[in-house]
C-alpha cells in the first residue's frame, strides 16, 4: 500500500476531511499530535488502529499540500 492509498476521503466521514485507511481518524488528528512533540510511537500507543507508515503517509501527504503546483508562482 503506497502512501496515497493510506488516505480516504468519504464525504459523511469526519466532515469530509482524509482519513488515515478509512478509519475516523483524520490526517490533521495525527499532524496536531505530532506537533505537540508526541513521537510516532506515543501516536500508536493512542491510536493502536495506526501503524507507523500511517504516520509518515501524513506527513507526505501534508508535504505534498504544500508543494507549490507548477506553473504558479507565490
Amino acid at each position: 500500500m503506497n502512501d496515497r492509498e493510506r488516505m480516504t476521503v468519504e464525504p459523511g466521514k469526519r466532515g469530509g476531511r482524509p482519513c488515515v485507511r478509512g478509519l475516523r481518524i483524520t490526517v490533521d488528528d495525527v499532524l496536531d499530535q505530532l506537533s505537540t512533540g508526541m513521537s510516532p510511537e506515543q501516536i500508536i500507543e493512542d491510536f493502536p488502529e495506526l501503524e507507523l507508515e500511517d504516520i509518515h503517509a501524513c506527513l507526505g501527504f501534508a508535504a505534498d499540500r504544500e508543494r507549490p503546483i507548477a506553473g504558479l508562482q507565490a
